[in-house]
């Protein structure tokens, strides 16, 4: 791919959007961010805060700990983060650098304000609207579709900044577009950026501390430490310590460090375990993002469909290409492994996170092994078609529309007392 061809800095556009760094799991870091900006702008610690969200949000927000809380959850305790010691101006990472006096101050905004959540009176999967307090003064802001995508800010009732929502599935041009992105571009572009123009640390904390279920730790305790244990044990851990509040940030993909560290950290140790140069790895790494956020980009970014699903896939197919696959090989690996794991579904962020996200790898390596060994599944075996491309849409309409009401359903399941 020329330099030339508008393709070219699209691609580039897109990794620079998507790989931005987040302290926490991102949906209730996404609140603290909405809460701690609302608050700047009103000027003053709010008396009273009511926050809408969708039901996506409040499954993603229900079970992890907020970083930097001394052990709390919830949608109350992230906002407290963010009004009472987050820092706006660090977008993903507001709460990092909150201290035991941040805590404290934590703690004492939550025993005095007022927090009234309710879900959200609409369809909008991606919805965080908070609307802060103080006196005569009320300051509302809206982020839909993604974590920082504010599309509207009041002050008693002024519009101060309005965006129309730009949907991860927009129509703008942009390679974001679901059907403007293909496996084949993705490999003519690793094959040819370069590095120049793209401007593993939690992990090693998931697998030394205790975290959640340590599921990191028992893959390798269990079953050694062969490169495919390790695979699948690195990005695991690093879930392990995500979702128990960890405050390391990590790059995120398609809105989640969950995604950013599966699609990343199992390329990283085949890179350690055959001796590759770091350009081969970088290369590698950009094929399992963008194959991430081309799967995601027809699923979309929250739904029933686990996202660590596409990411664990998107990192067999940057595996193979690190391993001198190329089209053939890259395509087959990832309709093979989607066969296999497709359907598992997202019932919030929580510990399990990290069993699911070992098993994905599992698969993605199997399917790749697969082909390898001359297997592989067919047009016809159940949800594949012919042709990669035609996959990844299937795949999108089970995520999108097939799973709609399972979400639903999750959610109803997650809130009963």
């Amino acid at each position: 791919m020329l330099k030339t061809d508008s393709r070219y800095q699209s691609y580039i556009d897109v990794l620079k959007s998507e790989l931005v760094p987040a302290a926490g799991c991102t949906e209730p870091i996404a609140i603290a961010f909405a809460a701690a900006r609302a608050r700047r702008i009103l000027g003053h610690l709010p008396t009273k805060v009511d926050i809408f969200v969708s039901g996506n949000i409040i499954k993603n927000v229900k079970s992890v700990i907020v970083p930097n809380t001394g052990g709390m959850k919830g949608i109350a305790s992230a906002a407290a983060a963010g009004i009472a010691a987050g820092d706006d101006e660090r977008i993903l990472e507001v709460i990092a650098l909150v201290d035991d006096d941040g805590r404290k101050k934590i703690r004492e905004f939550l025993d005095v304000c007022p927090m009234n959540i309710r879900p959200a009176d609409n369809d909008l999967i991606f919805d965080i609207d908070i609307r802060e307090y103080y006196e005569n003064d009320c300051v509302r802001l809206r982020i839909t579709d993604y974590h920082t995508n504010i599309v509207l800010i009041e002050k008693n009732g002024e519009i101060l900044y309005a965006n129309e929502a730009t949907s991860f599935e927009s129509s703008d041009g942009s390679v974001t577009e679901k059907d403007a992105m293909t496996i084949k571009d993705i490999i003519d572009f690793a094959d040819t950026v370069e590095i120049s123009d793209i401007g593993d640390t939690i992990s090693q904390e998931g697998l030394t501390n205790s975290y959640g279920a340590n599921v990191g730790r028992v893959i390798l305790n269990t079953y050694g430490n062969d490169i495919k244990f390790r695979a699948m044990a690195a990005p695991a851990a690093g879930s392990d310590a995500r979702m128990s509040g960890c405050e390391l940030p990590v790059i995120i993909v398609s809105g989640s460090g969950n995604q950013g560290m599966t699609a990343s950290l199992p390329v990283i140790e085949y890179a350690k375990e055959y001796g590759k140069t770091e350009e081969e790895l970088i290369r590698a790494v950009i094929v399992s993002d963008l194959i991430t956020i081309h799967q995601k980009s027809w699923i979309g970014r929250l739904s029933a469909f686990c996202g660590a699903i596409s990411a664990g896939c998107g990192s067999a197919a940057g595996i193979a290409y690190l391993m001198g696959g190329g089209y053939d090989v890259i395509a087959h690996t990832l309709v093979n492994s989607l066969a296999i794991v497709s359907g598992i579904v997202c019932d919030g962020a929580k510990a399990s996170c990290a069993g699911k996200i070992a098993a994905a790898v599992n698969a993605g390596i199997l399917g790749y092994n697969m082909y390898l060994n001359g297997s592989q599944f067919y047009a016809g075996d159940g949800i594949v078609s012919k042709g990669v491309e035609n996959t990844i849409r299937n795949v999108g309409r089970l995520g999108r529309d097939g799973m709609r009401e399972t979400d639903k359903e999750i959610l109803r399941i997650m809130t009963e007392d």
